[in-house]
């Protein structure tokens, strides 16, 4: 084996490419994992857990490196639907797993599992760039690093680079998008006036509006507001908006108590929320995890455990193959049909909570009168994720019309 000659050749060290590098070199792999950052500043990112995405960081062994990094367990769920109380969940009741949310502060996460994985085995190079990536058999990158050029070999490129992701462009990869519908803001807040122990979720469906609320732990909360970009402007990044956010937020529904005595300690940045992703994210050698395969909207906040079930799955199916490429392919077909899944009810629930007009009231006032009565028909994101029922029968039974 020379210097540049991997099994795996990982591009990206956050929660996907941390991951997979551990599990792949803790199990003799030799695993390369090429990071842009030297160090891991705070941005606007998902920081909260979903119940069924613990399911999957308890089987990839990671559970206890999110701990280490400060993680939280947050066991209940309460949702506003016009500023009024309108149920609290009990996660650890009612979830298949019996977990609740597990909130982390994103840097501190990255950096502990990341160093996990150099621990396992895995050679990291951090502050190196991704110039080109060559797909065949072997594929190729090339890296950008303070010494000069490298082209590296591997048995498999993994991109797990993100939402804009190089190495799925430099591969070739055609990307499709969902319309901008809705645009995401956030920030880190300290001192916000809610319980450490529960997300609250305040929703305003005739206005196309919603605020979030995720503790953190050590008194920080990352707080967010979702919103149609059809009905306000499309940005509200920067800390000079910080006084628009926090009225927001309030007008959507939340108690001014809540900010009262909170202060944002983070930047205040907002995105567009729509979905994007690569239909079988494998082609020659390359294959891609986490948001560089498929980036769910960050409004209905499965954007983590869909990244930790790319990395259970993807090797899940390396680990026993020796024919990687089918492995890989493997990994693609399956990855297409849970994130379809996915797809599908992030779109019911778009409908049903922010389209608004004469159509959409209706929609509503048919759909949560019927909820109400049978809350086994609503969609299970906390819970179920992908294995939430998301056939046409499910979707007549979620919005009232088999009732018609």
């Amino acid at each position: 084996m020379t210097p540049s000659d991997y099994d795996v050749a990982i591009v990206g060290g956050g929660l996907a490419g941390a991951t997979l590098a551990r599990s792949l070199a803790g199990s003799g792999m030799r695993t390369l994992v090429v990071e842009r950052a030297h160090a891991f500043k705070d941005r606007v990112r998902g920081e909260g857990l979903l119940p069924w995405g613990r399911v999957e960081a308890a089987k990839l062994g990671i559970e206890p490196l999110l701990n280490r990094a400060g993680a939280i367990d947050v066991r209940y769920w309460k949702r506003y639907l016009g500023g009024a109380p309108r149920d609290c969940r009990d996660l650890v009741a009612t979830t298949p797993g019996r977990h609740g949310c597990l909130d982390f502060y994103h840097p501190d996460m990255q950096r502990t599992l990341l160093d996990a994985a150099e621990s396992a085995g895995a050679h990291v190079r951090r502050g190196v760039e991704v110039t080109a990536v060559e797909p065949g058999t072997p594929p190729f990158i090339r890296i950008h690093t303070a010494h000069g050029d490298e082209r590296v070999k591997a048995r498999l490129v993994v991109g797990a680079d993100g939402r804009s992701s190089k190495v799925r462009s430099a591969a070739g990869f055609t990307v499709r998008r969902d319309e901008h519908a809705l645009m995401i803001a956030g920030v880190l807040h300290e001192g916000v006036q809610v319980p450490g122990d529960t997300v609250h979720y305040v929703q305003k469906p005739s206005a196309a509006r919603a605020a979030l609320v995720f503790p953190l732990g050590q008194g920080r909360f990352r707080s967010y507001f979702v919103y149609s970009s059809a009905n306000a402007p499309r940005t509200m990044s920067g800390n000079g908006h910080a006084g628009d956010f926090v009225t927001s937020c309030i007008e959507t529904g939340a108690p001014p108590e809540w900010f009262e005595e909170a202060e944002a300690i983070g930047p205040l940045a907002a995105y567009p929320g729509a979905d994007t992703w690569v239909d079988h994210p494998y082609r020659e050698g390359v294959v891609l995890i986490g948001d560089a395969a498929a980036a769910s909207n960050p409004a209905w906040g499965c954007g983590l455990a869909l990244t930790l079930r790319d990395a259970r799955v993807l090797r899940d199916r390396l680990l026993p193959s020796g024919d990687w490429d089918a492995a890989a392919h493997a990994y693609a077909t399956e990855h297409d049909a849970y994130y379809g899944a996915l797809h599908r009810l992030h779109g019911w629930l778009t409908l049903l909570m922010y389209e608004t007009g004469p159509a959409a009231d209706a929609r509503r006032a048919r759909a949560f009168v019927r909820l109400a009565a049978d809350p086994s028909r609503a969609v299970d994101l906390q819970g179920l994720g992908p294995e939430s029922p998301s056939d046409e029968a499910a979707r007549r039974r979620f919005f009232g019309e088999d009732a018609d």
